[in-house]
């Protein structure tokens, strides 16, 4: 089953938001959903540790470099998808989960510390792929954005990336009191009470045409045989 790892150099841009959306959204369709919790903050495991919890989500934890891509081979043998939530630096879990993803997502905000970030990313993919002879499917999504305005430094990143011919969402995943709800309250969006939080409906629609936009790209990616960076370089 696919296997989808969210990943940016930059602390802050928005990954754990994005990965913990998608894995909701999964799940609320009635999908088996693992997520791999490598950022060092563990925001997920904190989210799926509250009392009010997502059904068909399992969160790992405990991961090293030697473990990894084994985890994720055998997650992806049970779990209809396995999400993996990456640090925000270059390391070789991040490498290893990277070169056993069927999809990357690179999520940047609309600033140049943020395409920084993922151009490290970027170039990362690049020379892994020369190490596992195949293709990274990869993209980014521009998150945090503004619902009512492009802002300069949002145009800037859009025309960095478009000169760069990066695949890039054309769903942003927009700023929404409901997303970081969701990390107070656990559960998914349709678990929020549109009564006690602010534009849950605009929430539920931006986070249901995301997610159908980053499967639309996993189920259409080639899948990635087993490989793992960190034994071939021991």
């Amino acid at each position: 089953m696919p296997v989808i790892s969210f990943a940016n150099a930059k602390g802050g841009a928005g990954k754990t938001t994005a990965a913990l959306l998608l894995a909701t959204e999964v799940a609320a369709r009635g999908k088996r959903v693992t997520i791999f919790d490598a950022d060092p903050q563990k925001w997920i495991s904190k989210w799926h540790e509250l009392p009010r919890t997502c059904k068909g989500i399992s969160v790992v934890n405990q991961i090293s470099p030697a473990s990894i891509t084994e985890q994720i081979t055998q997650a992806s043998e049970t779990s209809d998808y396995v999400i993996v939530d990456l640090e925000g630096t270059e390391n070789l879990i991040v490498a290893n989960a990277l070169s056993v993803s069927d999809l990357v997502v690179i999520p940047i905000q609309g600033s140049s510390m943020d395409a920084r970030g993922g151009a490290k990313i970027l170039t990362l993919i690049k020379k892994l792929e020369k190490i596992v002879r195949q293709d990274i499917r990869h993209c980014v999504v521009l998150t945090r954005s503004n619902a009512a305005v492009t802002t300069r430094a949002m145009k800037a990143v859009q025309d960095f990336l478009s000169a760069q011919n990066i695949d890039v969402m054309m769903t942003p995943i927009v700023e929404r009191a409901a997303f970081r709800d969701l990390f107070e309250f656990g559960g998914g969006l349709a678990n929020l009470d549109p009564k006690m939080v602010s534009g849950v409906e605009k929430a539920r629609e931006n986070a249901s045409l995301y997610a159908a936009e980053v499967l639309e790209r996993a189920i259409s990616a080639p899948k990635k045989r087993w490989y793992n960076v960190f034994r071939r370089a021991s």
